[in-house]
């Protein structure tokens, strides 16, 4: 068995690397201009450089021999004769030229040769074995000639095959539903049960008021309602805390603000809850015939895509409002309360809709009737009067 040449030991420095880092020309020999020993070291470091130490160590030689160690144009070509040498791995002689060097006159090219000498008397570090790979030799290995016998290619064994999947009826999935469900009712018993409610009131035509109420059934106040009310704080809304009760009311807006008010904090609370809810219909028509308005307001609410939690319960008021005056309310109807009030719930899972169709009796109107009625009711008599003979009234005489 016979081993790959090995490599030059891992404590040398690159000849390169040393060749490149040789200080330049100083003008120390009076009897050469610097130019010209740069001139004659210029041919022996481009061999270094090329790696052709050999070329690089006879021209170095022949100059060594006329230039001392002393003198700084000694010591640069004694360094670049030290790199050629261990670019042949004579790392011994090598360090005996930096060794020459320690009476050179130039402290710089003293330095730079007791760093070289210190690398090159350096113990050398063991190589791993695997870091190196061994080839047979040659002689060693069968003439391939006499072995003609046909090679035989093993056949790896199969793989068994999968078995067979289960026939049979098949059971129904109790661990999985049993799972699902457990998950479901746990994330409505750490949500909390809410209840929310909104009133809508009528104080005059044109005029609407909102009020929103939501309980929570912990007793204390939810995240939704804290971000609701966040995300709600620029609007004309009113927060009011106490513990698990959050109420938000407007003041009596005009009825086109207040109805654009109410559709934003539907999509708000749908959004926050992390539902795709389409905007709501809210619509009001009014027509005014002097003693009253004739009011019209539609509503409808899809919350198809509200799951029915338990717990989970949404209520509408309407005031003051007759239950006479509700025309249409699906799915749920809606109930009627004292003190001229109606509550319409809503069912999570459906489409809402509402319709009311109610008067709305101007108190002007009213009472400038009821004037003119009592005007020509005492016309009335006076005429009668007359027709009866008593004629004017007169003062007395």
């Amino acid at each position: 068995m016979a081993d790959a040449p090995d490599s030059p030991p891992s404590s040398a420095v690159p000849p390169a690397a040393v060749a490149s880092a040789l200080p330049a020309a100083e003008p120390d020999d009076p009897s050469t201009e610097p130019a010209a020993q740069d001139a004659l070291l210029d041919p022996p470091r481009r061999a270094v450089e090329r790696g052709d130490y050999g070329r690089a160590l006879a021209q170095l030689e022949a100059l060594a021999a006329a230039h001392g160690a002393a003198s700084a144009f000694g010591g640069r070509l004694r360094l670049l004769m030290a790199t050629a040498l261990m670019g042949q791995g004579r790392s011994a002689e090598a360090a005996a030229v930096c060794r020459s060097l320690r009476a050179c006159r130039d402290a710089t090219l003293r330095a730079q040769a007791r760093e070289l000498e210190e690398v090159l008397d350096a113990p050398a570090l063991e190589r791993p074995r695997e870091w190196s790979m061994t080839l047979p030799s040659l002689a060693e290995l069968e003439s391939l000639e006499g072995n003609s016998q046909p090679l035989v290619r093993r056949r790896r064994p199969k793989p068994p095959a999968p078995p067979a999947p289960p026939t049979g009826p098949t059971s129904p999935p109790w661990g999985l539903a049993l799972l699902v469900g457990l998950v479901l009712v746990l994330t409505v018993l750490l949500g909390g049960c809410v209840q929310l409610e909104t009133t809508l009131r009528f104080p005059a035509p044109g005029r609407l008021q909102i009020s929103q109420t939501s309980l929570s059934a912990s007793g204390h106040s939810l995240p939704w309602q804290r971000q609701l009310a966040a995300a709600l704080q620029t609007t004309p809304l009113h927060r009011r805390q106490d513990h698990g009760l959050q109420t938000l009311s407007s003041p009596v807006l005009p009825a086109p603000q207040a109805l654009e008010l109410l559709g934003q904090s539907v999509a708000t609370a749908a959004q926050l809850a992390g539902l795709e809810l389409p905007p709501p219909q809210l619509q009001l028509e009014e027509r005014n015939w002097l003693l009253g308005v004739r009011q019209h307001f539609s509503m409808s609410l899809d919350l198809r895509a509200v799951p029915a939690l338990p717990g989970l319960d949404l209520h509408l008021h309407l005031e003051p409002v007759g239950p006479r005056a509700v025309r249409q309310a699906e799915p749920l109807p809606a109930r009627a309360l004292p003190g001229r009030r109606v509550v319409w719930t809503l069912q999570p899972g459906a489409l809402n809709r509402l319709e009311l169709r109610c008067w709305r009796w101007s108190r002007l109107g009213l009472g400038s009737l009821a004037i003119g009625a009592l005007l020509a009711l005492a016309l009335l008599l006076q005429r009668l009067r007359l027709r009866a003979g008593f004629g004017l009234p007169e003062l007395p005489a």
